[in-house]
């Protein structure tokens, strides 16, 4: 064995007992936020969790690809699968699956409606509404509709 892989050794072998000697009570030092402390992903976040980062954040990618696509081609998109590469909009994207939430999206070529609906409302999974008009309207304790108040 060279001299390099049996100071290799020694050095792994020291660290993996010192590890072993560190307190659990320390691991608390390194921990998050607790669970139902939200942590907002950038200045002015509307969301309340992070299932709800993630639905904004799908609803902010289609409503960009959808006024690229209407730039582009003169009507807005009929179906998810027509935003492919319109923007940042994947082909993964077009599942209606997104984790906690599920989209719905109805299209024409003059006018399109897209909503996020949560598995459970709650506080912390408010269900969306946007439409061609760009803005993300935002309900605690029904649907989200076009009446609903606009998510800031």
């Amino acid at each position: 064995m060279r001299l390099s892989s049996i100071r290799f050794i020694a050095a792994v072998a020291m660290v993996a007992s010192a590890a072993a000697t560190v307190p659990v009570s320390t691991s608390i030092l390194f921990a998050q936020a607790p669970a139902g402390t939200y942590q907002p992903k950038f200045p002015g976040d509307p969301a309340r969790s992070d299932s709800e980062a993630a639905a904004l954040a799908y609803m902010r990618v289609v409503l960009r690809a959808q006024h690229r696509f209407e730039k582009q081609y003169g009507h807005f998109a009929i179906s998810l699968s027509e935003l492919v590469h319109s923007g940042s909009f994947t082909k993964r994207m077009v599942n209606p699956d997104r984790g906690d939430y599920t989209a719905s999206f109805h299209g024409k070529k003059d006018s399109f409606v897209l909503t996020m609906t949560p598995e459970h409302l709650d506080a912390q999974h408010r269900s969306f509404y946007a439409e061609d008009d760009g803005k993300i309207h935002g309900e605690e304790d029904k649907p989200a509709d076009g009446d609903s108040p606009i998510v800031k």
